[in-house]
């Protein structure tokens, strides 16, 4: 059996997609929400202060969950020739509500992630040639979508050395087998584009004479619209989108200090690269 996450809005699970599917799966179904904004740092590392994208679309539990979340987080101190300074970052946050057992929902930071995607100053990876993912066949005739985070190691050459499906988050319920095999299809097909890609290392600051680079990619197969994510693809800011939740997969490559934090956190089109600058060293619910 198989049921596909749609039309849920706002706060309410369908009772109708709840009730289908296996029990084990459907348990593990998430709604979630993106929020992107900039963050200010302190030399101390406390928050100086945070501005959310587009507040007036967001429902107010998020604002709230947010306003009591962010102003509690702590961060490694930044410094510059060894001096501690105020710092700025672009922030993305994922933020997922699940259903209880009483009807009612809770709402939880899931996941953030601090960095940027290429902005043309030079200090970020730059997407040269693209080779747009394929829809594999067998998922567009089983009406299967999900969402493929993609890790990738870039090397001087502007090469990719080394990428990993990091994440597979699937809209659609199916047994656990069902599940794993439709994971692995669409990370297939993410990886045999994205390894083809070439990329401009960063000409300025300390970024350039790193030895490698390592950006997160995010590769959305949708029904309306697949390939790396489009505009139409993509979920309007300030709703809810239903899906289950991959496991995430690790390799001995990755530099954890340069994961840009949880992988679903991650914006959802374009080339995402960490903040070096930025660790979190608190919870994220701000405790």
């Amino acid at each position: 059996m198989k049921c596909w996450l749609l039309g849920l809005s706002c706060m309410m699970f369908s009772g109708a997609l709840m009730a289908a599917g296996p029990a084990a799966v459907r348990k593990r179904v998430q709604a979630s929400m993106l929020v992107t904004g900039t963050i200010d740092v302190a030399p101390n590392g406390h928050v100086a202060g945070y501005a959310l994208d587009h507040p007036d679309k967001l429902p107010a539990t998020v604002r709230d969950l947010l306003g009591k979340a962010i102003p509690h987080w702590a961060f490694e101190p930044v410094t510059v020739n060894g001096q501690p300074v105020i710092a700025r970052s672009p922030m993305s946050v994922h933020v997922v509500a699940q259903p209880l057992a009483d009807g009612r929902y809770s709402i939880t930071v899931a996941g953030a992630a601090f960095g940027h995607g290429a902005d043309g100053s030079g200090r970020t990876l730059v997407t040269k040639h693209r080779v747009t993912p394929l829809y594999p066949r067998e998922a567009l005739k089983a009406r299967v979508a999900g969402k493929v985070y993609v890790l990738v190691r870039v090397d001087r050459q502007g090469q990719v050395a080394e990428a990993l499906a990091r994440q597979v988050n699937l809209r659609v319920i199916a047994g656990d087998r069902d599940m794993a095999r439709w994971r692995e299809v669409l990370a297939r097909a993410a990886l045999n584009a994205i390894r083809h890609w070439t990329f401009t290392p960063p000409t300025v600051g300390k970024a350039a004479i790193a030895p490698y680079w390592q950006a997160t990619v995010p590769v959305n197969f949708s029904l309306r619209g697949w390939g790396v994510p489009r505009a139409e693809g993509r979920p309007s800011y300030g709703q809810w989108q239903p899906y289950v939740p991959g496991p995430v997969q690790q390799a001995p490559w990755v530099d954890r200090r340069m994961l840009a934090g949880s992988a679903d956190a991650v914006p959802g089109s374009g080339l995402f690269q960490a903040d070096p600058m930025l660790h979190l060293r608190t919870a994220l619910g701000g405790s």
